[in-house]
């Protein structure tokens, strides 16, 4: 059971989020908050093991309630959940820990999958998001030398890492090569290992920069 943490100051949006994460099996939540001083009491008092976090609110904001959520408790997983997916919020969002950043226009089972993939340790992103960090990086190393591909990276694991270099989640993949997502997601954490990767969007990075290209 994933316990689920909603931060939001609009309660017409935690009901949403409520009905949503409460109509499946795996999650629980355990608690709202409407603004990021309840959050940092809340997370402290119910220990979530993912907090849905909205970023402008009054008060202590998303971001800096991210920050003390995560020095107080460094396993939690902070997604972000907001309408704004601009470079002003998304880098000081990343930068106080938030492991995912998803928008407010993402679909119902795109955010479902999005809190689980957070709670297994994954992070998850809009593509959009996901896509502009990506460009953002290659920007930066575009004058740096390529890395040496890895070794042993089979033709599959190829083939997952080009589509995660597209800004693909694991469902999308595993549509596009015909496999399960458990699959798919072996295939990445195996990718992680071999090309010394964080997370998802190291991999990301590293497949965009053409760094395993034969």
């Amino acid at each position: 059971m994933i316990r689920v943490l909603l931060v939001d100051d609009q309660q017409l949006v935690r009901a949403g989020l409520r009905m949503l994460c409460g109509s499946v099996p795996d999650m629980e939540v355990v608690g709202e908050a409407a603004d990021g001083a309840a959050a940092v009491r809340l997370a402290e008092q119910l220990r979530p093991d993912v907090v849905l976090m909205d970023l402008r609110m009054p008060g202590v904001d998303g971001t800096t309630a991210t920050a003390r959520i995560l020095a107080h408790r460094p396993a939690t997983r902070v997604v972000v959940l907001t309408t704004f997916d601009d470079d002003d919020h998304l880098y000081p969002a990343l930068a106080a820990g938030a492991c995912g950043f998803l928008v407010k226009d993402t679909s119902p089972a795109e955010l479902l999958d999005g809190v689980r993939r957070a709670a297994a340790g994954d992070n998850p992103f809009s593509q959009p998001v996901l896509r502009r960090l990506v460009e953002q990086a290659v920007h930066t190393q575009a004058n740096r030398a390529p890395v040496a591909a890895p070794a042993g990276v089979t033709d599959r694991e190829r083939d997952v890492l080009a589509l995660v270099g597209q800004g693909l989640s694991n469902p999308e993949i595993a549509a596009r090569l015909h496999l399960g997502v458990t699959t798919v997601k072996t295939h990445v954490a195996n990718l992680m290992t071999k090309t010394g990767s964080a997370n998802r969007v190291q991999l990301a990075v590293y497949a965009a920069t053409g760094a395993d290209r034969r």
